[in-house]
């Protein structure tokens, strides 16, 4: 088997008596969308930037593109790109000047800049844009275009940090569509985010949570096998007073709000139904319907937050 583009094995950042990142443990193929997701706080940032060579591990080891991030984290640098949580480009700066200043930052010729220029505009949609001040962009206009630098050197592996915050729906889904892109030119991608929804686009996911890591596999393995119980969807009247009494019943194995709708974890699907209509019903509020469905990521994060909390430590997921 090929060397993965990332190997990580219980790899801990600490500052002072704080565990930011605790021993995670997992590996990135050539070629993928790898989806290291959790709320903010959870340690995110702090692995992508050790993995980056920003910042010193306490303990444990990774290799980035066969570079030790330990031993040789200038290797790792120059075989990376990279795009920060915060929007990196200057603004005074038109658009060409900023695809001008990273290209010599990462040591690129006259001749390879003059070439790589106009893949990276139509990449980013500026494109007749070449002189406008950075600043007058859009926030996904500016996205697009911070993702054209950090992969303007033609690196094997990309690093995104929360890409899309702050970036309307159609901008985040536009970004996906570019992501999708670099991984089909066999570029390894590794995006940090919160947004759930977001990892259906990734080909493997780890789900993070104070440090720890909690749950890993495809969106479809996390959906299917982490839980095991039926979850209904339940359209009803008054969603937030149904949640707080449904809450507080035994047979209830977990709750959460989703959309417009509930997210009722039950033993038995039949029983669970019937079970809910009878109690809102008691309380006058009409039950819609109550239909089974796949778990959403967020069913299982919310699952494994919950079953860490009732043990008191995390599960380590498979690498």
């Amino acid at each position: 088997m090929a060397e993965p583009a990332i190997e990580v094995r219980s790899l801990t950042k600490r500052f002072g008596d704080f565990v930011a990142v605790d021993a995670v443990s997992f590996e990135v193929e050539r070629g993928r969308i790898f989806g290291f997701l959790g709320a903010n706080g959870a340690g995110k940032s702090t692995t992508i930037r050790m993995l980056c060579g920003l910042l010193d591990p306490t303990s444990g080891a990774a290799t980035v593109g066969g570079h030790d991030i330990r031993r040789e984290p200038e290797r790792v640098k120059r075989a990376i790109g990279y795009m920060s949580q915060r929007f990196s480009l200057y603004g005074d700066l038109t658009v060409a000047e900023n695809i001008g200043f990273f290209g010599g930052a990462y040591g690129l010729s006259r001749r390879a800049l003059a070439e790589r220029l106009p893949w990276v505009l139509g990449l980013a949609g500026l494109v007749g844009r070449e002189r406008s001040l950075t600043r007058t962009l859009s926030v996904g206009w500016k996205q697009r275009l911070a993702l054209g630098c950090a992969v303007l050197h033609e690196p094997r592996i990309v690093f995104l940090d929360e890409p899309t915050g702050g970036v309307d729906p159609a901008s985040r889904r536009r970004f996906w569509e570019l992501i999708n892109g670099l991984s089909e030119r066999g570029i390894t991608v590794f995006v940090t985010t919160h947004y759930l929804d977001e990892a259906e686009y990734c080909n493997d996911i780890r789900l993070i949570h104070a440090g720890r890591i909690v749950a890993g596999g495809s969106p479809r393995e996390l959906k299917t096998s982490v839980i095991r119980n039926p979850i209904l969807e339940v359209a009803c009247d008054r969603i937030v007073e149904a949640l707080e009494i449904l809450q507080k019943e035994p047979w209830v194995l977990e709750t959460s709000i989703f959309g417009m709708s509930l997210h009722i974890s039950v033993e038995d699907e039949e029983e669970g139904r019937r079970l809910i209509a009878a109690r809102l019903g008691r309380e006058g509020i009409a039950v819609h319907r109550a239909d089974r469905i796949m778990p959403s990521l967020e069913d299982v994060f919310i699952h494994k937050i919950e079953e860490q909390a009732g043990t008191g430590e995390a599960g380590e997921a498979r690498p």
